[in-house]
Parts: C-alpha cells; structure tokens; sequence
C-alpha cells in the first residue's frame, strides 16, 4: 500500500526536510484483524513514523505498506517501490518503526542501508536511537543482528510446532481443497483450530480421483466439467472463489491428505481428520498420472462426451474430436477417424459433424428399450444370485479388516522405531509407501467382498430400470450423465458416415441382457460355493447350458499380434441377434477373427459399485 501525504499548503522542499515511511506486517491476518483494511499494528506503526517525522521537522510525502510480506526477503513489493522512489525524489528520511520492519537478515539490511544511502537519504527508527554517528551505526548492527537472530529462532520454533502438530495428528497449515479450517471449543472452554469436511466440496474429491481412475478423464476433462457446473475453490480473504486451475486439480490427485494422514517435511503421520478416500483408490489414480507421464501424453485441449465412445465403423479406430475455422472465420466441431488422421489403415472415413454424431447416439438410445416385465425378470434372477452369494463373503471381509488392523500397527511401530533414532527417514519413508500399498490392496478386497443390500437392491433396480426408459434418461441429461450413460451400457457404438452400424455392451449389461444369463448364475453360483476364489467372467456357448472351459477360452498363439491381446474372447455369432443387426463390420471383414470381449475379472456380478462404471456414479 503506497500513499502520498497531502500537506497544508504548498510545500518548499528546498527549505522543509522530506521524509518517507514504512510499515510492514508479516501475515495476512495481522492486516486484518478487528475487520479493517489495515488490521491494528499497522495504524499504530504510522502514528509513531508520523511523530517522529514532526519531532525531525520533516513532512512525510510518501507512504508505503506491505501487509502480509515477511521481512525474510526483501523481494518485498512495496519495499522496492519506496526504494525506486527515493531514486527518483529527493528524500531526507526514510522512517520506519523498527529496524526489524525493513529486514531480519544482515544480508538484506546492508543492502537496504546502501540503497538508502545512495539516495541520498538517512535511516530513522521511530523506537530505536539509530543515526550515523559510531553509537547508533553499532545500535544498529546490534538490532538488525538480534532481528536476524529472532527470525531464525521464530522458524525453528515454529517448525518445532508444527511437527508437534503433526505427530499428534493436526494439520500444519491450510486445509486443502473439501476441508474448512474450523475453531472450536473444547470441554473445558479452551478454544482450538482443526480441520472439519466442507459440507459443499468434501464430495467433489472422491468424485475426481475415481473419474481419473478410470484412465477415460483427463485433468483438463475435470476441470472443463467442474466449470461448466460452477464448482470454485472456496473464498478467502482477498481471494475470491475461483474455477479450479489444472495445477490445482492435479495437486489434490496426488495429496495423501486425503487418505486421512497428515505430511510434514516427507514423513507421514495419522491425521486426525476424516479420510475422504481409501489407499487403494489413491494407489489407482497414482498407477494412470504415472502412466501418462511415462508414455508423455498430452493433455487433451478438447473434449466431448462422446469421445472415448464411438468409433468407425470401417476400421475399428475410436473417433477423436476437433474444432476448425473455415474460410469464413467461422469455428465448427467434428469428429474424424483417428485410423484414417494417422493414415495407418488406409481408411476413407470421412468426418461426421459434431451435430450430426449427437443425434445419431440419441436416437439409437430409442432402440435400448426393454419391456417392463423383462426387467423384472432380469432383476429378480440377479437378486437371487445376489442373496444366495452375500454370506459367502464374510471370510473375506474379516480377514481384510484383520489386515488393515495389522498394517495400522505396523505402521504405529515404525514411526515409534523412527522417534527412537532405531531407523533412518529414508528407511521410514520407504515402510510407510510398502504399507500404505499393502493397505490398498487389503481395502481393494474389503471392498469387492463387502456388499450393502440396501445399495445394491438400489443400483440394481436403476439400472435394469434405465433399460426400459433408456431413451427418456438419456435425453433429460447434461453432457456429464450422458458421458455416464454411454460408458455405462456401451463399451463402443460403432459409426459409418450417417448411421449407427452396431454397438458392444459393457461386460456387465452383456450379461445382465444375454438370454443365458439364469445358468450362467447358476453354474458361477455352485463353483463359489465349492470354494471362494477370484475366477473370469463366465461365459456360455449359445444354445448351450456347458461352460466353457479355461482351454476353449486361451488365445491361440499364432494369431496376429493385433489380436492376441489379453481379454477373453466368445464367438461373434453370441451376440449377433442383440448388438450386431447389420452383421460383421467392415473392418472385420478385412480383419476376421473372434469377437472381442474384454469381460470381467469379477466373479460376484453385482459388486459395491453396482452396475455403473468406475465413476463417481450420476
């Protein structure tokens, strides 16, 4: 803050002294406490400048503020403002309330001093007898020394508390993003800072870790989709909500804070906070940002629900999406094949406009339609299913919660082992990463094998549902629930010029709409209950009751290297009557070989995510 002094009447500078004055608090919150603009120290440090420029006769001209700048640095802005003033004006003095306002370092207060001096003016301290004669020079370096000295023991105290705070628990600092920085008083009336769940933004960071866990939602993707539905950091003083930058974004998918443990100089802690995310699903989102960052992909600069959906009908490559400007200077959306962009395949798929792809996907959600009574068919054969497997899973649970109860303590030891000097940081660190990996994968079991039937009864019951109005559901929602829709229900729509030409379910719906699906329960439910293992997705020969075997489903190993990836396949003709009405597709034609199926390394149908896919759910 600079401001100029307005004097009583004009002003001889050639006979009058002149004098600027400096004021300067460390933290914001000192600038505004009692809720003024200046807080109280501030105000009280310019009426003792202003005294004591009347006491030198001087008339202050200039005034300059940093509020909220620590005199550590002198990369102060308001500092290096004054300091080109009095290059440029003729200055007498240069008035401040103490020498530790100007700087805490003797470093930063010898240069200051300098600048000062070439200017052609002298340093005042308003509290402090400091001149230029031998006494007040050595007054001076015995300040500004004891300054340098408080500044630093002030940081080693301060680290010294904050790691107290840490080991108990808190949180050193500001809370991040989907937690409030909260006071409240104990008890016994004493009143303390912690750390509460935001009730507006805590459930927008599970929501972003299990979108990006899925590999289909970019940083830029969430960010585009957290402003298009108004979601801002939360307000602070001098800084208003704001959309969430990608940096900002990024930072919370890799902030083990939100695991429930508290980081302080790389040494984690248990936090005393409320978790909003497992390990394993952070472990998750760790295995994609690693991935993309080895394989160097780039952010992707436009994004479109339908991308990552539909691909071409006439070689099997997905569709990207792109905005041009033609001749005109007008902008237009399109899709276009990524087989055809890259020339790898010789296709001639032309690009489908962005409108045009739009209504084909809509109206071919009018023919996903199934009758009333055949949800209820299908639900009822899953409910079954469903209740006949839930007591089979109790083992499970139990003994990953016996895990988790062993890692907790081990993890309670070796920080212990560390406070007794028995283990260096680095060995710390490395057992705290061993277990928090252990612990993920202890969370992942618990949570396959751990089912509410009430939520399930609920997931099941919508999604059976949404096939009997698909068209109604899908036509009602925002770019976010259609994205959900048709990853849901469609692991790809294929596209040729201006028609839909077939589609594949998702592994779950494929089986949820295959007419074997009573004995595929049936036959998975009797193996279960002869021993509780993880086994593939079943899947039954048509018009056969036998399953197929382990040998029936290998992938033979002269087949190209294109089709030898490692899903399970089932023949063509399975679902021909269901997802293919216009038969193979051409790039099948040139390409044959067995229908592709990635299906399901999940052995109990409905699991705690229901039907939906990897997300945040609608």
């Amino acid at each position: 803050m600079t401001r100029r002094i307005a004097t009583a009447g004009p002003v001889q500078l050639g006979a009058l002294k002149t004098a600027v004055t400096y004021e300067r608090v460390s933290t914001k919150d000192q600038a505004q406490r009692g809720g003024g603009d200046e807080g109280f120290s501030i105000p009280a440090q310019r009426d003792a400048n202003n005294r004591k420029a009347d006491s030198l006769g001087a008339t202050v001209i200039a005034d300059f503020v940093d509020a909220g700048e620590s005199a550590r640095s002198a990369n102060r802005p308001k500092l290096q403002l004054m300091l080109e003033y009095l290059r440029e004006h003729q200055v007498d003095y240069v008035i401040v309330h103490k020498v530790d306002r100007l700087a805490r370092n003797r470093e930063d207060d010898v240069e200051i001093n300098l600048a000062i001096k070439a200017a052609g003016a002298s340093l005042v301290s308003a509290t402090e007898n400091i001149d230029e004669t031998p006494s007040g020079m050595l007054l001076h370096g015995i300040m500004s020394t004891i300054a340098e000295f408080y500044s630093q023991n002030l940081a080693t105290e301060s680290r010294k508390g904050m790691l107290q705070k840490a080991k108990g628990g808190g949180t050193p600092g500001m809370a991040p993003f989907g937690y409030l920085n909260v006071r409240q008083r104990t008890e016994d009336g004493r009143e303390i800072r912690t750390v509460i769940i935001d009730p507006e933004r805590a459930a927008i960071v599970p929501e972003l870790f299990e979108r990006y866990a899925t590999g289909e939602w970019t940083v830029v993707m969430l960010r585009d989709d957290l402003a298009e539905r108004g979601i801002t950091s939360l307000i602070r003083p001098n800084k208003p909500p704001k959309p969430l930058a990608t940096s900002h974004i990024d930072s919370i998918l890799k902030n083990r804070y939100y695991v429930g443990v508290v980081t302080f100089e790389g040494i984690e802690y248990p936090g005393n906070h409320e978790a909003l995310i497992n390990e394993d699903l952070y472990h998750r989102v760790q295995a994609v940002r690693a991935s993309r960052i080895q394989s160097q992909e780039k952010p992707r600069v436009r994004t479109h629900y339908l991308k990552g959906s539909i691909f071409c009908g006439r070689c099997g490559e997905p569709y990207s999406f792109a905005v041009s400007r033609n001749g005109q200077g007008n902008l237009y959306s399109y899709f276009y094949c990524l087989g055809r962009q890259s020339l790898k395949n010789g296709c001639d798929q032309r690009a489908i406009p962005i409108e045009l792809a739009e209504d084909l996907i809509e109206a071919h959600w009018e023919t996903v339609t199934l009758t009333e009574k055949k949800c209820d068919e299908i639900r009822q054969v899953i409910w079954d299913y469903v209740e006949t497997m839930l007591p089979l899973f109790h083992g499970k649970t139990e003994e990953a919660q016996r895990r988790l109860a062993q890692l907790d303590n081990q993890s309670q030891k070796v920080l212990q082992a560390h406070y007794a000097d028995a283990i260096s940081v680095e060995v710390l660190k490395e057992e705290q990463a061993n277990i928090a990996l252990a612990k993920a994968t202890a969370q992942n079991i618990l949570e396959r094998y751990t089912a509410d039937e009430a939520r399930i009864k609920q997931q099941l019951t919508y999604w059976v549902g949404l096939m009997h109005q698909a068209f109604r559901h899908y036509r009602a929602g925002n770019s976010a629930v259609r994205r959900q829709l048709n990853q849901g229900v469609f692991d790809k729509i294929w596209l040729d010029d201006d028609e839909v030409v077939g589609f594949d379910y998702t592994p779950a719906f494929r089986r949820m709409l295959a007419d074997t699906l009573p004995a595929d329960l049936a036959a998975e439910q009797a193996r279960e209950q002869k021993r509780l293992v993880r086994t593939r997705d079943l899947w039954l020969v048509p018009d056969s009751e036998s399953v197929l075997t382990e040998e029936d489903l290998a992938i033979p190993k002269d087949l190209p290297r294109r089709d030898r990836r490692h899903t399970v396949r089932a023949p063509l003709s399975a679902y021909l009557r269901q997802e293919r009405p216009r038969g193979q597709l051409s790039w099948e034609r040139k390409n044959p070989g067995p229908f592709q199926d990635r299906g399901s390394n999940h052995h109990f149908l409905v699991a705690g995510a229901g039907f939906e896919p990897a997300t945040s759910g609608l």
